[in-house]
């Protein structure tokens, strides 16, 4: 029988999304709106954290689809940002190219994203709190040790998979979800967010992105590396200056 593969593309508004029966749109925050999204599929059904979508972003959909969705295996993408089917594609990836590439990995990344003049470490800090990270290592330190090496290492690197973006056959993404959703829930239980505006409040979406390659070196999984098509202008000069600002006039975020 052939693999029922589903895209969860996490939307917190009417968009526009591709066609095809593998896309999923799912509403995010959907417990926090007081007007559903017509068309598209609430993530506050069945077993959810819903409520906590302006701290854990698209991460609602996914705890969503680990507690709910039975199909075979799973992604997800962005209303703004998909993975192509091949480079410089114009158009979203569709069934057949994800199935082609899950015959040759079971996990399917987005191309890495390079810093060059900062490590994960250091790019973390200068846009968001030094203690999200502190924390989140004390985490591991306690409750999985095996796992502290790869997040120094991946600390240390000048580049990583971001956006959780991702698919993945349904037995890596269980144990994707089983491993991440405990850790952040702990460091939830640690971090005082109280002082946070709401961009850094987002936190866990954060954290959830550095922790994907953690995860991923640990348990020396296999993986292939898909382009990413992003349908609206990334405003590449501004994000570029705003980058080196960051890096150069950098004061620490720290209450």
């Amino acid at each position: 029988m052939a693999q029922r593969i589903k895209i969860l593309i996490a939307c917190h508004q009417q968009y526009p999304v591709p066609d095809g029966p593998c896309y999923l749109p799912v509403e995010v925050g959907a417990a926090l709106h007081t007007e559903p999204i017509p068309g598209f599929t609430p993530d506050n059904t069945g077993e959810n954290i819903s409520e906590k979508n302006k701290n854990y972003c698209e991460l609602t959909a996914l705890f969503w689809a680990w507690k709910n969705l039975d199909v075979d295996a799973v992604g997800l993408v962005h209303y703004r940002r998909y993975f192509a089917g091949r480079p410089f594609s114009k158009q979203p990836a569709q069934e057949a190219d994800f199935r082609k590439a899950l015959d040759r990995a079971p996990i399917l990344l987005p191309v890495k994203r390079h810093y060059w003049i900062e490590t994960n470490y250091s790019q973390y800090i200068h846009a968001h709190h030094t203690q999200d990270l502190e924390i989140t290592r004390a985490v591991l330190a306690e409750r999985c040790p095996e796992y502290l090496s790869a997040y120094d290492r991946q600390m240390q690197k000048r580049s990583g998979h971001r956006f959780n973006m991702f698919v993945m056959r349904r037995d890596c993404f269980d144990a994707w979800c089983a491993w991440l959703f405990p850790v952040l829930f702990e460091v939830e239980r640690r971090l005082d967010i109280s002082g946070y505006d709401p961009y850094n409040a987002r936190v866990f979406g954060f954290v959830a992105e550095r922790l994907l390659d953690v995860w991923i070196e640990t348990n020396g999984y296999d993986y292939r590396e898909l382009p990413v098509l992003n349908t609206e202008n990334q405003h590449w000069i501004r994000k570029g200056a705003a980058f080196i600002k960051r890096k150069f006039t950098y004061k620490s975020h720290e209450k």
